[in-house]
């Protein structure tokens, strides 16, 4: 693929101003306000299949067997990106989110990754280790 038919990168916050950074630092408040105030208060199952309500289920899928890969990558990257503020402690599980996070980090959105990692750096770290 050449540079004249490649698809340009989404903007960097320093990329943008006026308008647009206005509304980028919105999108990164929605996130930063669903934050639990600890990894610690994660405490959501770690087997077994979780039904997901309706306000998160813009993909159509409700149902997750946590036994399958792939659905629990699909269950973390659908909670971080569509649950609320109550929702966070009741659908991930601390200890399987850092054991995900080297993997669901590119999954999860640059604005999610950087308000997730902002906040709590030891998934940064997760990162540097596994890499």
């Amino acid at each position: 693929m050449t540079a004249a038919t490649s698809s340009p990168r989404p903007p960097t916050p320093r990329d943008v101003s006026g308008a647009d950074a206005e509304d980028l630092a919105l999108y990164r408040e929605k996130f930063r306000r669903r934050l639990p105030e600890s990894l610690n208060n994660l405490r959501g199952p770690t087997h077994g299949v979780v039904d997901l309500p309706l306000h998160m289920a813009s993909s159509g899928m409700t149902s997750y067997d946590l036994g399958k890969p792939r659905q629990l990558m699909g269950l973390y990257r659908t909670v971080l990106h569509e649950g609320l503020r109550d929702d966070l402690p009741r659908y991930l599980n601390r200890d399987l989110l850092l054991q995900l996070w080297p993997v669901l980090r590119p999954l999860a959105g640059r604005t999610v990754r950087a308000v997730w990692e902002d906040a709590f750096p030891q998934l940064a770290s997760r990162t540097q280790a596994a890499a």
